[in-house]
């Protein structure tokens, strides 16, 4: 009872996390729910409500994402990242690999706060997703969180909020239409997973209005402060996880 009341608890504050930001629920939801059951459980019963949620932002804010170039190198190769990803969830441990992101973001953390008025140019951000969209979408197959990869990426390039959201949602519904035939194909999403999956959708949407009504409150430079914050958090439970 205790890891389901905790499992229900987190994927009510990631959705508040994801209303206000665009981003954010798997990295309380699945650390959460993997405290009391196992990383591909947790990976699993998120799997249909990460899919549900961003297609829904991702419709919402369709005007406000980058261009068409940017976006298909981004998440093409984010969907081919899934697929990668989710053979090392079936045969590899990740601990090595969530060790770097997690040493990596915080470098990164630290060059923002050091350097606050840095900006990752859009041609140069251009030329990189493909890459980062790569990395990214591996390390979602593997650990359920892209966020290190993807959230820094796209943090740098100090988009507005709008823009953001629209841009990484759909990310994360092409990593999401990746992810779910890749976890039945290997027999770790089971009809069971399935249906707890599904109902791990709404707690999610229960949370979504209040972060979105929370987002009319913030400014820029409060926003850019919660994806610092934000994470400093995941680079702190990587790390944790890895070591």
């Amino acid at each position: 009872m205790t890891g389901i009341i905790l499992a229900i608890a987190g994927l009510a504050m990631g959705g508040i996390l994801k209303g206000a930001t665009g981003a954010g629920a798997p990295i309380i939801a699945v650390p959460l729910m993997a405290m009391y059951y196992d990383v591909p459980l947790a990976i699993t019963v998120f799997a249909i409500p990460n899919l549900a949620t961003n297609a829904v932002q991702a419709w919402t804010y369709r005007k406000a994402q980058l261009p068409p170039r940017f976006m298909l190198l981004f998440v093409i190769s984010g969907a081919l990242g899934v697929i990668v990803g989710t053979l090392l969830l079936t045969n590899l441990s990740a601990s090595s690999l969530t060790l770097m992101v997690g040493i990596a973001v915080f470098l990164y953390v630290g060059l923002r706060l050091s350097r606050r008025n840095w900006v990752l140019e859009y041609p140069l951000a251009e030329k990189l997703a493909g890459f980062v969209g790569l990395v990214g979408g591996t390390m979602f197959g593997a650990t359920g969180l892209s966020a290190p990869v993807t959230l820094s990426f796209l943090n740098s390039m100090r988009l507005e909020r709008r823009q953001f959201i629209g841009t990484v949602t759909v990310f994360f519904v092409m990593m999401g239409v990746a992810q779910v035939p890749m976890l039945v194909w290997y027999g770790i999403m089971t009809g069971h997973k399935f249906l707890l999956s599904c109902g791990a959708i709404l707690p999610i949407l229960a949370g979504m209005p209040v972060g979105g009504w929370l987002a009319k409150y913030m400014s820029r430079e409060t926003f850019d402060k919660v994806i610092l914050g934000l994470l400093t958090l995941i680079a702190i439970k990587l790390l944790y996880q890895s070591l």
